[in-house]
């Protein structure tokens, strides 16, 4: 079984992003494994400084957003709540195709989706 093994995520502004990501990643239980690397036994992100700078677009080339799943509705809740109280205002959350999706914008607008689906339940 060939398993995803990290991603690399290059931020136009590396502190403003080691910010989000760092509230992101700590509420759905990733640890710190090194200086702006995040994981859990499976995958790791890792974040760096961009060499080049390009406007994102949620439909040009290249990744769309990242997605990560949650195991019931009130773990994604949870995560919302933790998020908020460090200090992240969230936007509300949205039904799509019954699950219950939250995008979060990264600072250089790279979306973050945490959702539930009762499909995968």
């Amino acid at each position: 079984m060939v398993k995803l093994d990290h991603i690399v995520i290059n931020a136009s502004n590396i502190e403003e992003s080691t910010q989000f990501y760092e509230m992101v990643f700590i509420s759905i239980g990733f640890n710190q494994l090194a200086a702006k690397v995040w994981g859990n036994k499976f995958t790791a992100i890792e974040l760096r400084a961009a060499k080049e700078l390009h406007t994102y677009h949620r439909l040009g080339a290249g990744v769309n957003h990242i997605g990560f799943g949650t195991s019931s509705l009130k773990e994604l809740h949870t995560i919302i709540d933790d998020l908020n109280n460090a200090g992240m205002q969230t936007p509300a959350t949205q039904l799509i195709d019954g699950a219950t999706c939250l995008f979060l914008p990264d600072p250089d607008g790279l979306r973050v989706e945490i959702s539930w689906d009762p499909a995968y339940a």
